[in-house]
């Protein structure tokens, strides 16, 4: 009788405990596949767009920044690239800059697949992969929310769709 009076005890307790993580985890609010992260600093980000500009995050400083790395050959990352069009045009880039990292593949190659998906958008070129393996996304694509004092938020891992109302939501929330 002992035992079956620990082991209720014990499976409650388990249960509080599972419930009060559940909550916790759901009232984060956060959609499907958006992990939050420790806010530990961005690591250093400086590369050239296609048309030889340098961007660095250091200069983005005081706004949010949506770190997308990617590749065409990645079908996930094929069908995400749209939702990132359509995004794009809706944030102030003073509150939210999106900036898309292709991973070691030709400005060709690039150029042939974002004119057909995602015209608006100017991609930053990693052209031997350093930088996204200092970044460890942990596979493409792979989204990482940077804050304005340039720390890790959230990491989105796999292809979201960025233009639907739980994702859009998500992003007006953490720039408001």
């Amino acid at each position: 009788m002992r035992k079956q009076g620990a082991i209720k005890r014990t499976l409650g307790i388990l249960c509080v405990l599972l419930f009060s993580w559940y909550s916790a985890a759901a009232s984060e609010g956060l959609p499907k596949g958006i992990m939050k992260l420790d806010g530990r600093a961005a690591p250093a980000l400086l590369l050239e767009d296609m048309d030889g500009q340098t961007w660095d995050i250091d200069k983005a400083r005081g706004r949010w920044v949506f770190v997308h790395f990617w590749a065409a050959w990645c079908g996930p990352c094929r069908r995400e690239m749209p939702t990132i069009q359509a995004i794009y045009p809706q944030f102030d880039s003073a509150e939210l800059e999106i900036v898309v990292i292709n991973t070691a593949e030709s400005e060709d190659t690039v150029f042939e697949f974002l004119a057909a998906v995602a015209p608006d958008l100017n991609p930053l070129m990693d052209k031997d992969g350093l930088l996204t393996e200092r970044w460890q996304p942990r596979g493409l694509p792979a989204t990482f929310l940077v804050d304005p004092t340039g720390r890790l938020q959230y990491l989105a891992l796999g292809g979201r769709p960025w233009d639907s109302p739980d994702y859009m939501k998500f992003l007006i929330n953490i720039i408001e």
